[in-house]
């Protein structure tokens, strides 16, 4: 394989990929309103000369590079968070701004920057005929990620494949383009959307000795959340926290990728109320908890945490601990509706497809992560990491057992931040290994199954 052309090829493009991510970043694309950034996508594969291009039901924008039977998938999350307070951002989050090194705009790094990268790597391996015979490459730009990760590639699944068993077939592996700070990334926390709802009984605020107060119960309810994410796991406490998981002594099959993964976490991320009026007692309220879950934990345990809090069993009846479901309609108006259950998972360090993008990381850039000046205060850690958030590969690897492995332009730390950028530099990088991977692929070193850990889906009906 010709590298040194590969990268020639990929800076080439540099121009172009510039120009395209700031016309996806010009495009709004919160959550279900990706229409638009859909169709520039759409119109740049086209012009690009992809072999199909097509939109989903769910409106997912897949293209298509190759006319084999076994699929190599490159996922990009199309849709972006809002911009928050508007005046915590110097320039306009949609028009922004380019310099000699970067890019400014929402979604420059979460995760449009990826999408670009992904575009053009393909348009690399058709230019210098790089796609090995029997494959295809599979460039998806899936939307709702913000809101419900994974449940594009779901819908992908679902409705691309006959059965989850022959897209286990059919897909060698896919490529998440969310940003790795120059790493590549196999594995990452799993996550849960917990509901816990209060009852209470309204009455005159002039006499409040009369009702029973549901917001007083959930403020009680509150702290133990609040200790069960902060505290540390001896006996000096009753509520033992969730840095527990990380000692062989409550985890003692996973504690070593739980370690490697960091802890779970836990925090309330909303409170809704109601009450007959403000001169009223609350009759209810509920809270909204975002649960990070490590290796070791799992859908039912983490659910049974925290039921088994003190002050919800304090509350017994009047408590409902729940999991959320999702069924926003996409942009198309379809609706896939899905548990907020997120599972986690870790490749081998091994595995076939982590190696493929491993070597081809040393062959273009050495062992050692690279990227322009203004990022390498974030890259100084191993090549090989994982990430703190969550992607699309809760799905693709976490649902499914589909190999996924993560190499992304930009930064974790740009991911919903104002003043959100991206480096040029790291589309060209990502752009020129997206396009020598599956020339490096060795399939006949895949083995069984390439997950070190998976979080069981649970004993319940999971979809």
């Amino acid at each position: 394989m010709n590298y040194e052309a590969i990268k020639k090829a990929a800076e080439g493009y540099r121009a172009d990929m510039t120009r395209f991510l700031r016309a996806m970043i010009s495009h709004p694309s919160e959550s279900c309103e990706e229409k638009e950034v859909v169709a520039c996508i759409k119109a740049e594969r086209e012009k690009l000369g992809y072999d199909k291009v097509e939109v989903d039901g769910l409106g997912n924008v897949i293209g298509w590079m190759g006319q084999g039977d076994k699929i190599i998938a490159i996922d990009s999350h199309i849709d972006t968070v809002g911009i928050g307070n508007i005046n915590n951002w110097t320039h306009d989050p949609y028009q922004g701004y380019e310099d000699e090194q970067v890019i400014y705009g929402r979604g420059g790094s979460d995760q449009e920057g990826g999408m670009a990268s992904a575009v053009y790597g393909a348009k690399i391996m058709k230019d210098l005929d790089l796609i090995p015979q029997g494959y295809k490459i599979m460039v998806v730009g899936s939307v709702q990620e913000e809101d419900c990760d994974g449940m594009c590639w779901q819908y992908i699944v679902n409705k691309y494949f006959p059965s989850k068993e022959e897209a286990q077939k059919q897909i060698e592996f896919v490529i998440s383009t969310e940003p790795t700070d120059g790493g590549i990334y196999r594995g990452h926390r799993g996550r849960m959307e917990i509901r816990v709802d209060v009852k209470g009984v309204s009455c005159h605020g002039s006499a409040p000795e009369r009702g029973d107060n549901a917001i007083y119960k959930m403020a009680d309810i509150l702290q133990d959340v609040r200790a069960l994410n902060e505290n540390p796991a001896d006996d000096s406490v009753e509520i033992k926290g969730l840095v527990k998981m990380l000692d062989p002594k409550y985890n003692p099959e996973h504690y070593e990728d739980a370690r490697f993964l960091g802890r779970g976490t836990c925090t309330t991320s909303q409170i809704f109320y109601t009450s007959p009026s403000r001169c009223a007692v609350a009759d209810s309220c509920s809270i909204s908890i975002d649960r990070r879950m490590t290796a070791g934990e799992t859908w039912d345990s983490c659910l049974q945490e925290i039921r088994d809090l003190p002050n919800v069993k304090k509350y017994g009846e009047d408590v409902t601990v729940s999991m959320y479901m999702y069924d926003r309609p996409s942009w198309t108006g379809k609706v896939y509706e899905t548990e907020c259950y997120f599972p986690t998972w870790i490749n081998k360090e091994s595995a076939a497809h982590v190696q493929a993008l491993v070597d081809a990381h040393h062959a273009l850039f050495g062992e050692d992560r690279i990227g322009p000046e203004g990022a390498m205060h974030l890259r100084h850690r191993p090549l090989t990491d994982k990430w703190t958030f969550s992607t699309n590969g809760v799905a693709i690897q976490g649902r499914y057992g589909i190999p996924c492995v993560g190499f992304g332009p930009g930064a974790e730390s740009q991911a919903h931040a104002p003043n959100e950028i991206t480096w040029k530099d790291d589309l060209v990088t990502c752009a020129a290994l997206y396009a020598a991977v599956p020339g490096l692929y060795k399939e006949e070193n895949k083995g069984g199954d390439v997950s070190q850990f998976r979080a069981s889906l649970t004993d319940n009906d999971i979809k």
